[in-house]
């Protein structure tokens, strides 16, 4: 499947149903019909990159670029979907509970998991926070975000304390910026 197809089926489904009831299906068809992400992938040697494929009113496609050793903070989705397909390598997700209002101490995982290649799964601050990092190489993942937000909170692992940060993109369209 193209791209250009990938984007217009998110398009319909997310118009037919804003939940996306059929979102991982087609997320997982994308991943196993070939390699049309690849024009999209870009690295970064110090962190992971975040590259846009398509954002819409409905939503925001974007790949993400794992070098080994590389992983987010412990963030939020505010409250948006998000689902999470791996095309390449293998990505371990860690999950945590939101910390109590005014507590302070470390965040604790509350559970942790590996997707490997072909694999999607779904975020929603309903079920906690999480980091996402390479698992035992490097890995490539698509994130469906829905609606897109262009900010979150971060948490430190240490305090628990919530850090407002904007996103940014490395590449749209393929193209560094």
């Amino acid at each position: 499947m193209a791209v250009g197809d990938l984007v217009a089926r998110l398009e319909a489904e997310l118009a037919r149903d804003p939940a996306g009831g059929r979102v991982t299906e087609i997320l997982e068809a994308f991943v196993s019909d070939g390699e049309g992400w690849r024009p999209y992938v870009h690295w970064n040697e110090t962190r992971y990159t975040r590259n846009r494929i398509a954002r819409t009113d409905a939503f925001e496609l974007l790949l993400l670029c794992w070098g080994e050793g590389q992983e987010s903070s412990i963030h939020a989705h505010e409250g948006k979907d998000c689902w999470l397909a791996v095309v390449d390598g293998a990505i371990e997700e860690v999950q945590f509970a939101f910390p109590e209002t005014g507590a302070r101490g470390p965040l604790e995982p509350t559970h942790s998991h590996v997707l490997p290649r072909g694999a999607v799964g779904y975020m929603h601050d309903d079920i906690g926070l999480h980091l996402v990092r390479a698992h035992g190489g490097p890995g490539v993942s698509l994130h469906l975000y829905a609606p897109p937000y262009d900010a979150c909170n971060v948490y430190c692992p240490d305090t628990g304390e919530v850090t407002r940060i904007q996103l940014a993109c490395h590449s749209v369209d393929g193209e560094p910026v």
